[in-house]
């Protein structure tokens, strides 16, 4: 049976008692949804979608590198969008960051509500 390993980093916002802020299982991390939240006021970053976006990208980031991959390894990425009127401003900040090819593959839907009542979510599957 596959070990499955816990990831936690202090630079991303912490987990619900609940959940883990990502997983390694066999070479591959898998991420739980990250918002725009600043980990070191715990609290929503302030301005757009692209701001929230940003920002829950970095905290992404942030628990790849501690699971020893990078944002660089996503190999699948799900956006959550409270309205999808936001997803070219997204987009523009999604574009930036994954700018390597070849770009992981992405479904984004709409959702009726989101933790923090916040506009944005993503979670990622990345290799290590």
């Amino acid at each position: 049976m596959p070990q499955k390993e816990a990831v936690s980093t202090p630079n991303a916002p912490p987990p619900l008692p609940f959940f883990s802020q990502a997983i390694k299982c066999q070479g591959m991390v898998y991420c739980s949804g990250s918002i725009g939240v600043d980990p070191k006021t715990s609290k929503l970053v302030e301005g757009g979608v692209a701001d929230r976006t940003a920002q829950s990208l970095k905290n992404l980031a942030a628990v790849l590198e501690a699971a020893g991959s990078s944002i660089d390894n996503c190999v699948k990425v799900n956006v959550f969008l409270t309205n999808m009127e936001d997803f070219a401003a997204m987009n523009n900040v999604y574009a930036e960051v994954f700018s390597k090819e070849p770009k992981p593959v992405r479904t984004c839907v709409a959702v009726a509500q989101l933790p923090l009542r916040t506009d944005v979510e993503i979670e990622c599957i990345a290799h290590l």
